[in-house]
């Protein structure tokens, strides 16, 4: 079973299902843009297209304090639209989860994403 986890630097609530498109879900905003770029260039190397199907989506995070500690669940979207623009692989196909959130002021806001393919005898 393959898997893979990135660290990338957390840019705030402009990734958020929340903010991450205006004009109705038409455009995406340039600073969500570069979010989802700079993890496509992160998962290029993967070659998740060529893993088994389906696959599992977690995403945790380190953040400075609660105020600024995001509801990791609304950020999966973003993260799924990312992965489907580099693999070409329809988010039908995700299983998405979100792990841990820790509080942690000395460290900069990051987010952790692991991507696995899902056992056959664990397809939900």
């Amino acid at each position: 079973m393959r898997s893979v986890t990135v660290t990338i630097r957390y840019p705030g609530s402009v990734i958020s299902c929340n903010h991450y498109k205006y004009k109705g879900g038409i455009y995406t905003k340039p600073e969500a843009k570069a979010f989802m770029d700079e993890l496509g260039w992160l998962l290029k190397t993967s070659h998740i297209e060529d893993w088994n199907m389906p696959i599992s989506v977690t995403c945790s995070g380190k953040f400075k304090d609660k105020r600024s500690q995001p509801d990791l669940h609304n950020l999966l979207k973003v993260i799924c639209d990312s992965i489907e623009d580099v693999t070409g692989i329809n988010d039908k196909y995700y299983h998405t989860s979100t792990g841990e959130s820790i509080i942690d002021k000395t460290k900069e806001p990051t987010l952790f994403i692991t991507i696995e393919e899902v056992a056959e005898g664990n397809l939900i």
